[in-house]
């Protein structure tokens, strides 16, 4: 069944001639929003290891890439993606270190890496620039909301005003912006989901992940989940809540995902998180029974 939204893989394949394996990888990162600079704790949703809980933390950043790469085909093609926490906090030169650590084998040809908008300065913005010349170099900002009483709520720790700066600035280095957002925060509408899509469409980004919220144990959301004060949204409710995002994203954005996912023993709520691939075959089959497609609706106020 081919999907009714641009997606990664075909995007990978149209570009490479084929599949583009992933290689997460925890660069020893933490995060300003768990130091104490503009916050401690990190985003209520955000675990210990802040993502990437498969990841093996006692290995170095090559041997992470490496145990991937001695069992992969001689042809294979792979992105490095930097995942845990806030991988542009740093001084530039501990950066390049680091970044350098991944990029051990020509079957490498992305180097990706996930931070915030407010650790995107210039200094960072011309140093992944440079990896241009023999990668294509990606960047994925946490949003997660356009609406800055969400993220005060969710414990955030920037506005959508820094957001917006550092998207600018990373487009202005020519560098590829890759947006995450959430659906399903504590308080959030269908009227605020309609405003983030419309603050990307306006901003023109590369590429959206979708995320659901997920309960991971041992979390500021855990803890308001056990005493009453928040309630996941049903699956019904985030496939209608994603689909009118989908609906209402401009064509030119490629959609990196469409939901969330959690290890078992992380996960306290909801158990529907897990039906993952149920999640994306009702998205699919609904979209195309009613002859929809990726931007209708964006196409229909551009034309008003």
């Amino acid at each position: 069944m081919k999907h009714p939204y641009s997606t990664l893989n075909e995007m990978l394949k149209a570009t490479y001639g084929q599949k583009i394996r992933k290689i997460c990888v925890d660069g020893g990162f933490s995060c300003p929003n768990r130091d104490g600079t503009c916050g401690v704790g990190g985003c209520i949703f955000c675990g210990e290891r802040g993502s990437g809980e498969h990841i093996d933390p006692s290995q170095s950043i090559r041997e992470q890439v490496a145990s991937v790469l001695q069992k992969a085909k001689p042809d294979s093609q792979w992105i490095v993606y930097f995942q845990n926490f806030t991988n542009t906090y740093a001084p530039v030169d501990v950066l390049r270190v680091r970044y350098d650590a991944a990029l051990i084998d020509e079957r490498i040809r992305i180097l990706d890496i996930g931070t915030r908008p407010d650790c995107v300065d210039d200094t960072v913005c011309e140093l992944l620039q440079s990896y241009q010349e023999s990668y294509e170099v990606w960047v994925e900002l946490g949003l997660q909301t356009a609406n800055d009483e969400t993220a005060r709520r969710i414990h955030r720790g920037y506005d959508l005003v820094c957001f917006r700066e550092a998207v600018k600035r990373l487009q202005a280095h020519g560098l590829p912006v890759i947006v995450h957002i959430i659906i399903g925060l504590p308080g959030e509408t269908i009227e605020d989901i309609r405003h983030t899509i419309s603050v990307l469409n306006e901003l023109h980004i590369d590429g959206i992940k979708i995320h659901s919220l997920f309960v991971m144990k041992d979390t500021e959301l855990a803890r308001q989940y056990e005493q009453g004060l928040f309630t996941p949204i049903s699956m019904q409710t985030y496939i209608d809540r994603t689909m009118e995002a989908v609906l209402r994203l401009s064509p030119e954005i490629v959609i990196h995902r469409l939901t969330g996912n959690c290890l078992r023993e992380h996960l306290l709520a909801p158990d529907w998180i897990i039906e993952r691939d149920l999640i994306l075959y009702t998205i699919d089959r609904r979209m195309i029974e009613n002859g929809w497609h990726q931007g209708l609706w964006y196409e229909a106020d551009c034309s008003m």
